[in-house]
Protein backbone atom coordinates (compact mmCIF):
# COMPACT_ATOMS: atom_id res chain seq x y z
CA UNK A 1 0.00 0.00 0.00
CA UNK A 2 2.90 2.45 0.95
CA UNK A 3 4.52 2.03 -2.90
CA UNK A 4 1.22 2.51 -4.38
CA UNK A 5 0.78 6.20 -1.84
CA UNK A 6 4.35 6.61 -3.35
CA UNK A 7 3.49 6.40 -6.45
CA UNK A 8 0.71 8.09 -6.92
CA UNK A 9 1.62 10.54 -4.79
CA UNK A 10 -1.88 10.21 -2.04
CA UNK A 11 -2.06 9.80 1.64
CA UNK A 12 -2.08 6.45 2.62
CA UNK A 13 -5.69 7.20 3.79
CA UNK A 14 -6.92 7.91 0.35
CA UNK A 15 -5.14 4.65 -0.93
CA UNK A 16 -6.85 2.47 1.70
CA UNK A 17 -10.19 4.00 1.14
CA UNK A 18 -9.75 2.27 -2.21
CA UNK A 19 -9.07 -0.93 -0.77
CA UNK A 20 -12.16 -1.20 1.23
CA UNK A 21 -14.61 0.05 -0.98
CA UNK A 22 -13.34 -1.85 -4.20
CA UNK A 23 -12.41 -5.18 -1.99
CA UNK A 24 -9.55 -5.76 -3.08
CA UNK A 25 -8.64 -8.79 -0.90
CA UNK A 26 -11.67 -10.66 -2.19
CA UNK A 27 -10.19 -10.61 -5.69
CA UNK A 28 -8.95 -14.00 -6.68
CA UNK A 29 -5.41 -15.00 -8.61
CA UNK A 30 -7.61 -15.67 -11.90
CA UNK A 31 -9.01 -12.47 -11.69
CA UNK A 32 -5.77 -10.84 -10.95
CA UNK A 33 -4.57 -12.47 -14.22
CA UNK A 34 -7.41 -11.78 -16.15
CA UNK A 35 -7.14 -7.88 -15.56
CA UNK A 36 -3.46 -8.42 -16.00
CA UNK A 37 -4.10 -9.82 -20.06
CA UNK A 38 -6.67 -7.10 -20.36
CA UNK A 39 -4.21 -4.35 -19.55
CA UNK A 40 -1.79 -5.53 -21.49
CA UNK A 41 -3.69 -6.01 -24.82
CA UNK A 42 -5.59 -3.01 -24.71
CA UNK A 43 -2.22 -1.32 -24.36
CA UNK A 44 -0.39 -3.58 -27.62
CA UNK A 45 -4.50 -3.05 -29.54
CA UNK A 46 -3.69 1.32 -28.87
CA UNK A 47 -0.26 0.92 -29.91
CA UNK A 48 0.90 2.52 -33.09
CA UNK A 49 3.63 1.42 -35.68
CA UNK A 50 2.60 -2.64 -34.72
CA UNK A 51 6.04 -4.80 -35.03
CA UNK A 52 5.99 -8.60 -35.79
CA UNK A 53 6.23 -9.46 -32.40
CA UNK A 54 3.14 -7.35 -31.05
CA UNK A 55 0.54 -9.35 -33.38
CA UNK A 56 2.54 -12.63 -31.99
CA UNK A 57 1.44 -11.42 -27.91
CA UNK A 58 -1.75 -10.29 -29.04
CA UNK A 59 -2.34 -13.33 -30.37
CA UNK A 60 -0.75 -15.40 -27.71
CA UNK A 61 -3.16 -12.95 -25.10
CA UNK A 62 -5.86 -13.66 -26.82
CA UNK A 63 -5.49 -16.99 -26.60
CA UNK A 64 -5.42 -17.03 -22.97
CA UNK A 65 -8.58 -15.09 -22.14
CA UNK A 66 -10.50 -18.45 -24.03
CA UNK A 67 -8.20 -20.61 -21.72
CA UNK A 68 -9.38 -18.20 -18.50
CA UNK A 69 -12.95 -18.54 -19.88
CA UNK A 70 -13.13 -22.27 -20.00
CA UNK A 71 -11.14 -22.26 -16.32
CA UNK A 72 -14.47 -20.29 -14.73
CA UNK A 73 -16.63 -22.70 -16.96
CA UNK A 74 -15.14 -25.72 -15.30
CA UNK A 75 -15.13 -24.22 -11.38
CA UNK A 76 -19.17 -23.75 -11.64
CA UNK A 77 -19.40 -27.19 -13.56
CA UNK A 78 -16.62 -29.44 -12.55
CA UNK A 79 -16.56 -31.17 -16.15
CA UNK A 80 -13.00 -31.92 -17.34
CA UNK A 81 -14.77 -31.84 -20.90
CA UNK A 82 -14.80 -27.60 -19.98
CA UNK A 83 -11.17 -27.81 -19.65
CA UNK A 84 -10.01 -29.90 -22.88
CA UNK A 85 -12.83 -29.98 -25.35
CA UNK A 86 -11.14 -33.08 -26.88
CA UNK A 87 -12.14 -35.23 -23.73
CA UNK A 88 -15.51 -34.46 -25.12
CA UNK A 89 -15.45 -34.98 -28.60
CA UNK A 90 -13.43 -38.36 -27.64
CA UNK A 91 -16.95 -38.75 -26.11
CA UNK A 92 -18.78 -38.28 -28.72
CA UNK A 93 -18.51 -41.67 -30.74
CA UNK A 94 -17.22 -41.88 -33.79
CA UNK A 95 -16.62 -38.69 -35.97
CA UNK A 96 -18.53 -37.80 -38.73
CA UNK A 97 -16.83 -37.72 -42.21
CA UNK A 98 -17.73 -35.15 -44.43
CA UNK A 99 -19.37 -35.94 -47.29
CA UNK A 100 -17.81 -37.51 -50.66
CA UNK A 101 -17.25 -35.39 -53.85
CA UNK A 102 -18.67 -32.80 -51.93
CA UNK A 103 -18.38 -29.02 -53.67
CA UNK A 104 -19.13 -25.82 -52.66
CA UNK A 105 -21.40 -23.11 -54.78
CA UNK A 106 -18.26 -21.28 -55.76
CA UNK A 107 -16.70 -24.17 -56.63
CA UNK A 108 -19.37 -25.21 -58.80
CA UNK A 109 -19.56 -21.44 -60.31
CA UNK A 110 -15.81 -22.19 -61.23
CA UNK A 111 -16.21 -25.03 -62.80
CA UNK A 112 -18.82 -24.08 -65.22
CA UNK A 113 -17.16 -20.59 -65.95
CA UNK A 114 -13.86 -22.69 -66.98
CA UNK A 115 -15.73 -24.58 -68.88
CA UNK A 116 -17.32 -21.81 -71.16
CA UNK A 117 -14.01 -20.31 -71.52
CA UNK A 118 -11.68 -22.48 -72.59
CA UNK A 119 -14.07 -24.37 -75.97
CA UNK A 120 -13.35 -23.74 -79.69
CA UNK A 121 -16.01 -22.11 -81.66
CA UNK A 122 -17.10 -25.82 -83.20
CA UNK A 123 -17.31 -27.00 -79.59
CA UNK A 124 -19.75 -24.38 -78.64
CA UNK A 125 -22.01 -25.33 -81.44
CA UNK A 126 -22.19 -29.05 -79.56
CA UNK A 127 -23.12 -27.35 -76.50
CA UNK A 128 -25.81 -24.84 -78.00
CA UNK A 129 -26.82 -27.99 -80.24
CA UNK A 130 -27.68 -30.19 -76.57
CA UNK A 131 -30.01 -27.53 -75.14
CA UNK A 132 -31.96 -27.80 -78.08
CA UNK A 133 -31.96 -31.04 -79.75
CA UNK A 134 -32.22 -34.40 -77.93
CA UNK A 135 -30.60 -36.36 -80.18
CA UNK A 136 -26.92 -35.48 -81.41
CA UNK A 137 -24.71 -38.06 -84.07
CA UNK A 138 -21.51 -36.70 -84.83
CA UNK A 139 -18.87 -37.74 -87.64
CA UNK A 140 -15.23 -36.55 -86.48
CA UNK A 141 -11.34 -36.86 -87.07
CA UNK A 142 -9.63 -37.45 -84.32
CA UNK A 143 -8.04 -35.61 -81.26
CA UNK A 144 -10.15 -32.72 -81.87
CA UNK A 145 -11.12 -33.18 -78.43
CA UNK A 146 -15.07 -34.50 -78.31
CA UNK A 147 -13.89 -36.95 -75.36
CA UNK A 148 -12.54 -34.35 -73.45
CA UNK A 149 -15.69 -31.65 -74.66
CA UNK A 150 -18.38 -34.38 -73.31
CA UNK A 151 -16.64 -35.42 -70.56
CA UNK A 152 -16.44 -31.62 -69.36
CA UNK A 153 -20.32 -31.22 -70.46
CA UNK A 154 -21.36 -34.15 -68.86
CA UNK A 155 -20.03 -32.79 -65.26
CA UNK A 156 -21.43 -29.29 -65.61
CA UNK A 157 -24.96 -30.94 -66.47
CA UNK A 158 -24.74 -33.34 -63.37
CA UNK A 159 -23.54 -30.24 -61.08
CA UNK A 160 -26.34 -27.94 -62.60
CA UNK A 161 -29.10 -30.06 -62.95
CA UNK A 162 -28.87 -33.15 -60.86
CA UNK A 163 -29.31 -35.52 -63.74
CA UNK A 164 -27.09 -38.34 -64.48
CA UNK A 165 -24.74 -39.12 -66.97
CA UNK A 166 -23.74 -42.22 -68.59
CA UNK A 167 -20.75 -42.59 -70.37
CA UNK A 168 -20.42 -45.57 -73.07
CA UNK A 169 -17.55 -47.11 -75.17
CA UNK A 170 -15.99 -49.81 -76.73
CA UNK A 171 -13.93 -50.84 -73.88
CA UNK A 172 -14.50 -50.02 -69.84
CA UNK A 173 -10.98 -49.24 -70.62
CA UNK A 174 -11.69 -46.71 -73.04
CA UNK A 175 -14.64 -45.27 -71.11
CA UNK A 176 -12.03 -44.47 -68.23
CA UNK A 177 -10.77 -41.95 -70.32
CA UNK A 178 -13.83 -40.00 -69.66
CA UNK A 179 -13.31 -40.66 -66.25
CA UNK A 180 -9.61 -39.39 -66.45
CA UNK A 181 -10.98 -35.84 -68.23
CA UNK A 182 -13.63 -35.47 -65.53
CA UNK A 183 -11.22 -35.92 -62.77
CA UNK A 184 -8.52 -33.56 -63.92
CA UNK A 185 -10.87 -30.77 -64.75
CA UNK A 186 -12.19 -31.12 -61.72
CA UNK A 187 -9.33 -30.68 -59.39
CA UNK A 188 -7.70 -28.07 -62.11
CA UNK A 189 -10.39 -25.59 -61.81
CA UNK A 190 -11.79 -25.81 -58.79
CA UNK A 191 -9.73 -28.67 -56.38
CA UNK A 192 -12.57 -30.81 -55.93
CA UNK A 193 -11.09 -34.35 -55.28
CA UNK A 194 -13.96 -36.46 -57.22
CA UNK A 195 -13.64 -40.16 -56.13
CA UNK A 196 -15.54 -43.26 -56.10
CA UNK A 197 -16.90 -45.43 -59.62
CA UNK A 198 -19.45 -44.58 -60.25
CA UNK A 199 -18.84 -41.14 -59.30
CA UNK A 200 -21.84 -40.22 -57.29
CA UNK A 201 -21.99 -36.27 -56.52
CA UNK A 202 -23.79 -34.88 -53.15
CA UNK A 203 -26.84 -33.51 -55.28
CA UNK A 204 -28.23 -37.09 -56.31
CA UNK A 205 -26.51 -37.05 -59.96
CA UNK A 206 -24.10 -40.30 -60.71
CA UNK A 207 -21.84 -40.51 -63.43
CA UNK A 208 -21.29 -44.11 -65.01
CA UNK A 209 -18.09 -45.71 -67.20
CA UNK A 210 -19.52 -48.36 -68.99
CA UNK A 211 -17.96 -51.06 -71.66
CA UNK A 212 -20.31 -52.76 -74.13
CA UNK A 213 -20.38 -55.62 -72.11
CA UNK A 214 -22.81 -53.87 -69.90
CA UNK A 215 -25.33 -54.83 -72.16
CA UNK A 216 -27.73 -56.35 -69.45
CA UNK A 217 -27.93 -53.20 -67.35
CA UNK A 218 -31.52 -51.95 -67.94
CA UNK A 219 -31.80 -49.95 -64.72
CA UNK A 220 -29.37 -47.66 -65.63
CA UNK A 221 -30.95 -43.89 -67.12
CA UNK A 222 -29.51 -40.58 -67.60
CA UNK A 223 -27.89 -38.59 -70.52
CA UNK A 224 -26.09 -41.24 -73.03
CA UNK A 225 -23.13 -40.47 -74.31
CA UNK A 226 -21.76 -43.16 -76.36
CA UNK A 227 -18.09 -43.41 -77.73
CA UNK A 228 -16.73 -44.62 -81.04
CA UNK A 229 -19.83 -46.13 -81.92
CA UNK A 230 -18.39 -46.98 -85.50
CA UNK A 231 -15.94 -49.45 -83.81
CA UNK A 232 -18.43 -51.42 -81.50
CA UNK A 233 -19.23 -55.14 -82.40
CA UNK A 234 -22.83 -55.97 -83.02
CA UNK A 235 -24.11 -52.28 -82.29
CA UNK A 236 -27.90 -52.64 -83.43
CA UNK A 237 -28.50 -55.40 -80.70
CA UNK A 238 -26.09 -52.72 -78.24
CA UNK A 239 -28.07 -49.41 -79.24
CA UNK A 240 -31.00 -50.74 -78.25
CA UNK A 241 -30.15 -51.70 -75.14
CA UNK A 242 -28.32 -48.31 -74.66
CA UNK A 243 -30.54 -46.16 -75.74
CA UNK A 244 -33.05 -47.48 -73.75
CA UNK A 245 -31.01 -45.88 -71.37
CA UNK A 246 -32.21 -42.18 -72.67
CA UNK A 247 -35.55 -43.29 -73.34
CA UNK A 248 -37.35 -40.40 -71.68
CA UNK A 249 -37.73 -36.73 -73.04
CA UNK A 250 -35.71 -35.11 -70.37
CA UNK A 251 -32.64 -37.40 -71.52
CA UNK A 252 -30.23 -37.02 -73.97
CA UNK A 253 -28.34 -38.94 -76.81
CA UNK A 254 -25.13 -38.31 -77.75
CA UNK A 255 -23.69 -40.56 -80.31
CA UNK A 256 -19.98 -39.60 -81.63
CA UNK A 257 -17.46 -41.37 -83.70
CA UNK A 258 -14.39 -41.13 -85.84
CA UNK A 259 -15.37 -43.80 -89.24
CA UNK A 260 -14.54 -47.43 -89.04
CA UNK A 261 -15.98 -49.43 -92.59
CA UNK A 262 -18.76 -48.75 -94.55
CA UNK A 263 -19.40 -52.79 -94.00
CA UNK A 264 -20.05 -51.84 -90.12
CA UNK A 265 -23.39 -52.27 -88.62
CA UNK A 266 -23.68 -48.56 -87.77
CA UNK A 267 -22.82 -47.33 -91.35
CA UNK A 268 -26.87 -47.43 -91.75
CA UNK A 269 -27.31 -45.59 -88.75
CA UNK A 270 -25.34 -42.63 -89.71
CA UNK A 271 -27.03 -42.62 -93.14
CA UNK A 272 -31.03 -42.86 -92.62
CA UNK A 273 -31.37 -46.17 -94.27
CA UNK A 274 -31.62 -47.89 -90.92
CA UNK A 275 -34.76 -45.20 -90.24
CA UNK A 276 -35.96 -46.09 -93.62
CA UNK A 277 -35.76 -49.93 -93.10
CA UNK A 278 -38.95 -51.89 -93.04
CA UNK A 279 -40.77 -48.12 -93.59
CA UNK A 280 -43.52 -47.58 -96.48
CA UNK A 281 -41.80 -45.64 -99.72
CA UNK A 282 -44.04 -42.62 -98.91
CA UNK A 283 -43.21 -42.37 -94.99
CA UNK A 284 -39.33 -42.85 -95.60
CA UNK A 285 -36.94 -39.87 -95.86
CA UNK A 286 -34.39 -38.65 -98.35
CA UNK A 287 -30.72 -37.59 -96.24
CA UNK A 288 -27.84 -35.95 -97.07
CA UNK A 289 -25.16 -36.74 -94.77
CA UNK A 290 -22.31 -35.52 -97.16
CA UNK A 291 -19.55 -32.94 -95.34
CA UNK A 292 -21.18 -30.13 -97.68
CA UNK A 293 -24.41 -31.20 -96.28
CA UNK A 294 -23.08 -31.57 -92.48
CA UNK A 295 -20.50 -29.42 -91.80
CA UNK A 296 -22.58 -26.79 -90.07
CA UNK A 297 -24.60 -29.29 -88.74
CA UNK A 298 -27.97 -30.11 -89.33
CA UNK A 299 -31.71 -31.39 -88.09
CA UNK A 300 -32.42 -34.27 -90.03
CA UNK A 301 -35.49 -36.23 -91.04
CA UNK A 302 -35.15 -38.52 -88.33
CA UNK A 303 -34.69 -35.86 -85.35
CA UNK A 304 -30.87 -36.53 -85.34
CA UNK A 305 -28.96 -33.32 -85.11
CA UNK A 306 -25.98 -34.38 -87.09
CA UNK A 307 -22.10 -33.15 -88.03
CA UNK A 308 -19.14 -33.78 -89.57
CA UNK A 309 -15.94 -32.13 -88.35
CA UNK A 310 -12.89 -32.81 -89.99
CA UNK A 311 -9.40 -31.57 -88.41
CA UNK A 312 -9.67 -28.58 -91.70
CA UNK A 313 -12.95 -27.77 -90.32
CA UNK A 314 -11.55 -27.89 -86.67
CA UNK A 315 -8.65 -25.61 -87.90
CA UNK A 316 -10.80 -23.21 -89.29
CA UNK A 317 -13.00 -23.42 -86.22
CA UNK A 318 -10.18 -21.67 -84.25
CA UNK A 319 -8.42 -25.36 -83.25
CA UNK A 320 -4.55 -24.11 -83.14
CA UNK A 321 -3.14 -27.58 -82.11
CA UNK A 322 -2.57 -28.97 -85.36
CA UNK A 323 0.05 -28.73 -88.22
CA UNK A 324 -1.53 -29.80 -91.56
CA UNK A 325 1.72 -30.40 -93.40
CA UNK A 326 3.39 -32.46 -90.96
CA UNK A 327 -0.02 -34.33 -90.77
CA UNK A 328 0.30 -34.91 -94.70
CA UNK A 329 3.90 -36.22 -94.06
CA UNK A 330 2.59 -38.34 -91.37
CA UNK A 331 0.09 -40.03 -92.99
CA UNK A 332 -0.82 -41.71 -96.11
CA UNK A 333 -3.45 -39.77 -98.20
CA UNK A 334 -5.95 -43.48 -97.09
CA UNK A 335 -4.69 -42.51 -93.85
CA UNK A 336 -5.52 -38.93 -93.99
CA UNK A 337 -8.51 -39.23 -95.25
CA UNK A 338 -10.18 -42.13 -92.92
CA UNK A 339 -8.23 -40.59 -89.45
CA UNK A 340 -8.50 -36.76 -89.99
CA UNK A 341 -11.16 -35.68 -92.98
CA UNK A 342 -13.72 -38.59 -91.74
CA UNK A 343 -13.81 -40.78 -94.72
CA UNK A 344 -14.94 -44.60 -94.31
CA UNK A 345 -12.85 -46.89 -95.07
CA UNK A 346 -14.05 -49.62 -97.61
CA UNK A 347 -13.20 -52.53 -96.19
CA UNK A 348 -13.36 -55.15 -99.37
CA UNK A 349 -10.23 -54.87 -100.53
CA UNK A 350 -8.40 -55.13 -97.11
CA UNK A 351 -6.66 -58.41 -96.34
CA UNK A 352 -8.45 -58.05 -92.59
CA UNK A 353 -11.11 -56.93 -92.91
CA UNK A 354 -13.35 -55.20 -89.82
CA UNK A 355 -15.94 -58.33 -89.43
CA UNK A 356 -12.84 -60.57 -88.43
CA UNK A 357 -11.24 -57.58 -86.64
CA UNK A 358 -14.24 -57.57 -84.67
CA UNK A 359 -13.70 -60.95 -83.16
CA UNK A 360 -10.85 -60.17 -81.92
CA UNK A 361 -12.26 -56.71 -80.13
CA UNK A 362 -12.56 -57.40 -76.26
CA UNK A 363 -13.55 -55.55 -73.12
CA UNK A 364 -9.94 -56.30 -71.52
CA UNK A 365 -10.69 -55.19 -67.74
CA UNK A 366 -13.48 -57.51 -68.38
CA UNK A 367 -12.36 -60.55 -69.46
CA UNK A 368 -8.52 -60.65 -68.78
CA UNK A 369 -8.77 -61.50 -65.15
CA UNK A 370 -4.43 -61.97 -65.08
CA UNK A 371 -3.80 -58.63 -66.83
CA UNK A 372 -3.20 -55.81 -63.85
CA UNK A 373 -2.43 -53.03 -66.65
CA UNK A 374 -1.65 -50.77 -63.42
CA UNK A 375 0.53 -52.92 -61.75
CA UNK A 376 4.38 -53.17 -61.52
CA UNK A 377 4.23 -56.42 -63.42
CA UNK A 378 1.01 -56.31 -64.96
CA UNK A 379 1.16 -59.85 -66.57
CA UNK A 380 3.26 -61.48 -63.28
CA UNK A 381 5.91 -63.74 -64.54
CA UNK A 382 4.18 -65.22 -67.87
CA UNK A 383 6.36 -64.70 -71.29
CA UNK A 384 5.63 -61.99 -73.91
CA UNK A 385 6.51 -61.37 -76.73
CA UNK A 386 7.63 -57.98 -78.41
CA UNK A 387 7.24 -56.68 -81.86
CA UNK A 388 8.31 -53.28 -83.28
CA UNK A 389 8.19 -51.54 -86.27
CA UNK A 390 10.25 -48.40 -87.46
CA UNK A 391 9.05 -45.55 -89.83
CA UNK A 392 10.55 -45.31 -93.09
CA UNK A 393 11.32 -41.75 -91.82
CA UNK A 394 12.42 -42.02 -88.39
CA UNK A 395 9.26 -39.58 -87.30
CA UNK A 396 6.39 -42.74 -86.53
CA UNK A 397 7.54 -46.40 -85.10
CA UNK A 398 5.49 -49.04 -82.98
CA UNK A 399 5.67 -51.60 -80.43
CA UNK A 400 3.16 -53.73 -79.43
CA UNK A 401 3.67 -56.43 -76.22
CA UNK A 402 1.95 -60.00 -77.10
CA UNK A 403 0.76 -62.46 -74.44
CA UNK A 404 1.30 -65.72 -76.62
CA UNK A 405 -1.54 -68.50 -75.59
CA UNK A 406 -0.65 -70.73 -73.04
CA UNK A 407 -1.75 -73.40 -74.73
CA UNK A 408 -1.14 -74.77 -78.84
CA UNK A 409 -3.95 -73.61 -80.45
CA UNK A 410 -5.09 -70.68 -78.08
CA UNK A 411 -4.98 -67.19 -77.88
CA UNK A 412 -2.64 -64.00 -78.36
CA UNK A 413 -3.72 -60.86 -76.65
CA UNK A 414 -2.00 -57.71 -77.23
CA UNK A 415 -1.11 -56.09 -74.27
CA UNK A 416 0.22 -52.87 -74.54
CA UNK A 417 0.84 -51.21 -77.65
CA UNK A 418 3.16 -47.89 -78.42
CA UNK A 419 3.86 -45.57 -81.30
CA UNK A 420 7.03 -43.35 -81.10
CA UNK A 421 6.89 -40.07 -82.82
CA UNK A 422 10.34 -38.08 -83.42
CA UNK A 423 12.43 -40.04 -80.83
CA UNK A 424 16.04 -41.37 -82.01
CA UNK A 425 17.39 -44.45 -81.70
CA UNK A 426 18.68 -44.65 -78.31
CA UNK A 427 15.16 -43.27 -76.36
CA UNK A 428 13.59 -45.67 -78.77
CA UNK A 429 15.44 -48.85 -77.89
CA UNK A 430 15.41 -47.43 -74.04
CA UNK A 431 11.79 -47.49 -74.32
CA UNK A 432 11.93 -51.19 -75.49
CA UNK A 433 14.00 -52.16 -72.61
CA UNK A 434 11.55 -50.59 -69.79
CA UNK A 435 9.44 -53.36 -71.08
CA UNK A 436 11.66 -55.68 -70.62
CA UNK A 437 11.76 -54.46 -66.88
CA UNK A 438 8.37 -54.96 -66.12
CA UNK A 439 7.38 -57.90 -68.43
CA UNK A 440 8.78 -61.17 -68.98
CA UNK A 441 10.00 -60.97 -72.43
CA UNK A 442 11.01 -63.86 -74.07
CA UNK A 443 10.83 -62.41 -77.76
CA UNK A 444 11.39 -59.91 -79.34
CA UNK A 445 10.91 -59.26 -83.81
CA UNK A 446 12.18 -55.94 -85.13
CA UNK A 447 11.88 -54.99 -88.67
CA UNK A 448 15.71 -53.75 -89.93
CA UNK A 449 15.17 -53.22 -93.28
CA UNK A 450 15.31 -49.30 -93.16
CA UNK A 451 16.59 -47.28 -90.07
CA UNK A 452 15.61 -50.32 -87.65
CA UNK A 453 18.54 -51.48 -87.64
CA UNK A 454 19.92 -48.43 -85.38
CA UNK A 455 17.15 -49.82 -82.93
CA UNK A 456 17.80 -53.28 -83.47
CA UNK A 457 21.82 -52.88 -82.33
CA UNK A 458 21.41 -51.15 -79.00
CA UNK A 459 18.37 -53.64 -78.62
CA UNK A 460 20.60 -56.35 -78.93
CA UNK A 461 23.35 -55.13 -76.66
CA UNK A 462 20.17 -55.80 -73.35
CA UNK A 463 18.38 -58.52 -75.46
CA UNK A 464 20.83 -60.59 -77.82
CA UNK A 465 18.32 -63.20 -79.31
CA UNK A 466 16.30 -60.74 -80.41
CA UNK A 467 15.33 -61.13 -84.55
CA UNK A 468 15.58 -59.49 -87.44
CA UNK A 469 13.30 -58.50 -90.51
CA UNK A 470 14.67 -58.12 -93.41
CA UNK A 471 11.43 -57.08 -95.75
CA UNK A 472 11.27 -58.95 -98.73
CA UNK A 473 7.88 -60.23 -101.10
CA UNK A 474 8.35 -63.66 -99.55
CA UNK A 475 9.02 -62.04 -96.04
CA UNK A 476 5.59 -59.63 -96.04
CA UNK A 477 3.58 -62.85 -97.59
CA UNK A 478 4.98 -64.99 -94.85
CA UNK A 479 3.93 -62.38 -91.57
CA UNK A 480 0.69 -61.56 -93.43
CA UNK A 481 -0.33 -65.29 -94.12
CA UNK A 482 0.55 -65.64 -90.10
CA UNK A 483 -1.68 -62.89 -88.78
CA UNK A 484 -4.41 -63.79 -91.37
CA UNK A 485 -4.59 -67.13 -89.90
CA UNK A 486 -4.72 -65.86 -86.66
CA UNK A 487 -7.32 -63.74 -86.53
CA UNK A 488 -9.51 -65.27 -88.72
CA UNK A 489 -9.92 -68.02 -86.64
CA UNK A 490 -10.44 -65.74 -83.58
CA UNK A 491 -6.86 -66.52 -82.06
CA UNK A 492 -6.36 -62.66 -80.91
CA UNK A 493 -7.48 -60.27 -78.68
CA UNK A 494 -7.12 -56.66 -78.12
CA UNK A 495 -9.13 -53.91 -76.41
CA UNK A 496 -11.69 -52.77 -78.37
CA UNK A 497 -10.88 -48.90 -77.20
CA UNK A 498 -7.89 -49.72 -79.95
CA UNK A 499 -9.62 -48.54 -82.82
CA UNK A 500 -5.90 -47.76 -83.87
CA UNK A 501 -5.30 -51.09 -84.23
CA UNK A 502 -8.16 -52.34 -85.75
CA UNK A 503 -8.12 -48.85 -88.69
CA UNK A 504 -3.75 -50.43 -88.76
CA UNK A 505 -4.70 -54.26 -89.49
CA UNK A 506 -7.70 -52.69 -91.99
CA UNK A 507 -5.18 -50.66 -94.07
CA UNK A 508 -3.01 -53.81 -95.22
CA UNK A 509 -4.30 -54.56 -99.04
CA UNK A 510 -2.73 -57.43 -101.47
CA UNK A 511 -0.96 -56.17 -104.15
CA UNK A 512 1.64 -57.11 -106.58
CA UNK A 513 5.38 -55.86 -106.97
CA UNK A 514 6.75 -53.82 -109.39
CA UNK A 515 7.73 -56.09 -111.96
CA UNK A 516 4.12 -57.99 -111.27
CA UNK A 517 5.98 -61.25 -110.79
CA UNK A 518 4.66 -61.53 -107.83
CA UNK A 519 2.09 -60.47 -105.19
CA UNK A 520 2.87 -58.80 -101.75
CA UNK A 521 1.39 -56.58 -99.07
CA UNK A 522 1.09 -53.03 -98.39
CA UNK A 523 -0.27 -50.08 -96.79
CA UNK A 524 0.55 -47.24 -98.36
CA UNK A 525 4.08 -46.82 -97.70
CA UNK A 526 6.19 -44.81 -99.21
CA UNK A 527 9.21 -42.61 -99.08
CA UNK A 528 7.07 -39.35 -97.11
CA UNK A 529 4.62 -41.61 -95.48
CA UNK A 530 4.06 -44.62 -93.19
CA UNK A 531 0.91 -46.58 -92.20
CA UNK A 532 -0.06 -49.73 -90.29
CA UNK A 533 2.83 -49.80 -88.00
CA UNK A 534 0.55 -51.23 -85.11
CA UNK A 535 -0.27 -54.00 -87.42
CA UNK A 536 3.18 -54.55 -88.30
CA UNK A 537 4.79 -54.80 -85.53
CA UNK A 538 2.03 -57.08 -84.42
CA UNK A 539 2.80 -59.50 -86.97
CA UNK A 540 6.59 -59.59 -85.97
CA UNK A 541 5.46 -60.73 -82.27
CA UNK A 542 3.14 -63.48 -84.14
CA UNK A 543 5.80 -64.79 -86.10
CA UNK A 544 7.46 -66.70 -83.33
CA UNK A 545 4.83 -69.20 -83.30
CA UNK A 546 5.01 -71.32 -86.57
CA UNK A 547 2.58 -70.24 -89.62
CA UNK A 548 1.48 -74.01 -88.73
CA UNK A 549 0.65 -73.24 -85.26
CA UNK A 550 2.03 -74.52 -82.49
CA UNK A 551 1.84 -78.18 -82.33
CA UNK A 552 3.59 -80.71 -79.58
CA UNK A 553 6.52 -81.36 -81.93
CA UNK A 554 6.91 -77.11 -82.91
CA UNK A 555 6.55 -75.79 -79.25
CA UNK A 556 9.22 -78.37 -78.34
CA UNK A 557 11.30 -77.17 -80.95
CA UNK A 558 10.43 -73.73 -80.00
CA UNK A 559 10.96 -74.27 -76.16
CA UNK A 560 14.85 -75.46 -77.35
CA UNK A 561 16.02 -72.81 -79.77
Amino acid sequence: MARICDELGLKPGTVHSWKRRDKWDDTSPLDRVELSIEARLIELLAKDGKEGKDYKEIDLLGRQMERMSRVRKHDKTGKEGDLNPKVDNRNKGPKKTATRNDYSEAQQDRLVQAFMEELFPYQKQWYRAGHVQRVRNLLKSRQIGATWYFAREGLVDALETGRNQIFLSASKAQAHVFKGYIKQFAAEKADIELQGDPIVLPNGATLYFLGTNSRTAQSYHGNLYMDEYFWIPKFREFRKVASGMAMHKHWRLTYFSTPSAKSHEAYPFWTGELFNENRPKDQQAVFGVEHDDLMDGRLCEDGQWRQIVTVLDAVAGGCDLFDLDQLRLDYSPDEFANLLMCQFIDDGQSVFPLAELQRCMVDSWVVWEDFKPFALRPLGWREVWVGYDPSHTGDSAAMVVVAPPLAPGGKFRILDRVQFKGMDFEEQANRIRKVTECYNVTYIGIDTTGIGTGVYQLVTKFFPGARSFQYSPEVKVRLVLKAKDVISKGRMEFDAGWTDVAASFMAIKKTTTASGRQFTFEAGRSVTTSHADLAWATMHALSNEPLEGGTPINSSIMEFS
